[in-house]
């Protein structure tokens, strides 16, 4: 897949996939751009609100607008302090996706990237492609419980990230996706990178054993057991001594 990277005025850059069918302004990195023309279908909250859009019959792209989070959010929202353009959320998320596909993980195909420069601070915009008929392992958790063939494929999953030496910021089921065909894909790889070592990848995986016990404890109706993990676990740790793909 090639990339582009354009500069306009008003201290806009964009870095985006060949071939789109639109071209790069900024008015397309605004939720109003597309529900006017009838192509804004729906939206998911989280950190500010991803919106998902239709551009043509054959693409559908999600849009999130980077926001800061907890008390420092409340002064900055979404301004963040600039100190080079490949520093920026929206490029390093980008690129990070990009060398992910080529190492033919299952994570989002990123579409383009925005960042308007204002003095020693900018905002940030990414767009990425959908991932098609899937759910977060939060709703299919909240429907059924997940096969041992499902659970191995997560473990196998997030080993094949690790053997990239990619540590993601945020491994929860809500950033693990399950599509129609049975995948595991992972996404929101927002402040996530590339890191050395071994020691941090443990702590990946606490963090997504403690996301599961949480919504054991809040959840009315939740299909898990503490055996998936170990079924998870156990496939993950025979997996992350293969070699990166």
């Amino acid at each position: 897949m090639e990339y582009k990277q354009q500069f306009a005025g008003n201290g806009h850059c964009f870095l985006h996939r060949k071939g789109l069918p639109v071209s790069m302004q900024p008015q397309i990195f605004i939720p109003e751009y597309w529900r006017s023309r009838s192509a804004l279908t729906s939206s998911a909250k989280g950190r500010g609100t991803t919106v998902f859009i239709r551009p043509n019959a054959d693409e559908d792209w999600a849009l999130r607008h980077y926001r800061r989070g907890g008390l420092i959010g409340k002064l900055l929202d979404d301004r963040f302090v600039y100190t080079g353009l490949r520093k920026t959320r929206a490029w390093r998320e980008f690129h990070l996706l990009a060398y992910l596909r080529q190492q033919h993980l299952p994570v989002p195909e990123p579409v383009a990237a925005h960042v308007t420069r204002s003095g020693c601070s900018y905002r940030a915009d990414l767009i990425t492609r959908l991932i098609p008929d899937s759910q977060d392992l939060h709703e299919v958790l909240s429907q059924r419980p997940l096969t041992i063939d499902e659970w191995e494929s997560v473990g196998e999953v997030i080993a094949r990230l690790h053997n990239c030496q990619v540590y993601h910021h945020d491994l929860n089921i809500r950033n693990l996706m399950l599509d129609a065909q049975g995948s595991v894909w992972i996404i929101d790889f927002d402040k996530c990178r590339r890191r050395s070592g071994n020691s941090w990848k443990q702590g990946n995986l606490n963090r997504l054993h403690r996301s599961l016990r949480k919504s054991a404890s809040n959840e009315t109706q939740w299909y898990w057991q503490e055996s998936d993990f170990t079924t998870l676990a156990q496939r993950y740790k025979s997996a992350i001594a293969q070699t990166a793909p």
